[in-house]
């Protein structure tokens, strides 16, 4: 029997990013004491007020089909939320709800790109990207990201890469996942000037938007002439500890949205009505668990890149927003798997490492920034220790 061809652009190179993590998870289930930095899941519980949202559409009997686009009183709420997270006017008919960002992003792509389109992404890059852009017959022209620039992009390299033939789009992640850097005003306004001179689609994955911290957020859908070509994709995941809900959205110009609609009927046909309760809930809500949220990544980041930027074998990156660290293993004289190999075997602590998300990454592993502070510390400590143990002279 034989597959679509397709099935070859699906993996990517990222797919075996995890294997670290799934030991950590079976030593955990065993009964070992593991520290799990390896996947960006919060620790904290989804509100009380989320959830009895859920729980009070399930008791009234909303488990039938939903709207296709999404609830329009979700869509008029993300509609608000996006204009203030964003500063960009948005109307309930320029938002999609979709099961996740991750789904949202994948329709995206397959409705603004065709086989043999390129699109600029800048590395490193979360791992998923390639397979959804090779899913809709695409090809990812890169552009390097350097530690030695914080991961900040170089406007120069922009520019280059956009005047590349066949070049459609522009992919961005702000704040960035890995490498935890937030896009600078000037970032942004390179990439609106790109866009709109080589006439190309922006299509920025925002969902760590809110956890923002040390440099305040800018979408490039904000800027003046950028509405009819910027796609945002966000959700409540991260910044609301929703995780398992499955509810995010994309937001862009009405035309792109009519299409979108069509996919989204072919794929999922419409999210539950319930889980969109909850989004309703969480997005009008109170929203001070997510501002704690957002103070508590902030510390943590800044506990690591204190911590581990005392070792004279470690070179730390300080996180702009999100939940991740990057840290620099490379003065240790391994590689960043073999560190990371060692750091699970002795240390019980599990990382991702950075290689999967791009070549600049190399050498770097990401820490999650899941756990509270004191854990948090122990956390550094056991890095500290397998980098001290395993440090050539």
């Amino acid at each position: 029997m034989h597959f679509s061809s397709r099935v070859e652009r699906l993996g990517g190179k990222g797919s075996t990013a995890w294997q670290i993590h799934f030991r950590g998870v079976q030593a955990q289930r065993a009964g070992e004491e593991v520290i799990l930095l390896s996947v960006g899941d919060p620790d904290y519980d989804t509100a009380p007020n989320i959830s009895a949202a859920l729980k009070a559409s399930l008791d009234a009997g909303e488990t039938h089909y939903g709207n296709i686009e999404g609830d329009p009183r979700l869509r008029a709420a993300i509609a608000r939320y996006h204009t203030r997270l964003t500063g960009q006017p948005a109307e309930a008919e320029n938002v999609v709800v979709i099961a996740g960002a991750q789904a949202a992003m994948f329709a995206a792509a397959q409705v603004l790109l065709g086989p043999g389109d390129k699109v600029i992404v800048p590395s490193p890059r979360y791992v998923t990207y390639e397979a959804l852009i090779g899913a809709a017959g695409g090809t990812i022209v890169d552009v390097p990201l350097y530690p030695e620039r914080g991961f900040h992009l170089d406007p120069d390299d922009l520019r280059r890469a956009a005047a590349e033939p066949g070049v459609r789009g522009i992919l961005l992640t702000t704040p960035n996942n890995p490498t935890g850097t937030v896009m600078t005003a000037e970032e942004v306004e390179t990439v609106a000037e790109v866009a709109k001179r080589h006439d190309l689609w922006v299509l920025t994955d925002e969902v760590y938007a809110g956890l923002a911290h040390e440099r305040p957020h800018i979408s490039p859908a904000s800027l003046p002439g950028m509405a009819e070509r910027a796609v945002t994709v966000c959700s409540l995941s991260k910044t609301h500890a929703m995780t398992g809900f499955r509810l995010g959205w994309a937001v862009g110009p009405k035309d792109f949205i009519a299409h979108y609609a069509k996919l989204v009927l072919c794929m999922i046909y419409s999210c539950p009505p319930f889980i969109q309760a909850a989004a309703i809930e969480a997005i009008e809500g109170d929203q001070a668990p997510q501002h704690r949220m957002r103070d508590a990544y902030k510390a943590r980041g800044r506990l690591v890149y204190e911590r581990l930027g005392q070792s004279p074998h470690l070179a730390c990156h300080r996180p702009e927003g999100g939940m991740f660290v990057m840290v620099d293993v490379r003065r240790t004289g391994l590689s960043a798997e073999a560190f990371a190999e060692r750091l699970f075997d002795e240390e019980r602590v599990t990382t991702l490492v950075g290689d999967a998300f791009g070549p600049e990454a190399g050498g770097h592993i990401r820490l999650s920034m899941t756990y509270d502070l004191p854990v948090m510390e122990e956390a550094c400590r056991r890095i500290l220790r397998v980098a001290e143990r395993h440090a050539k002279s």
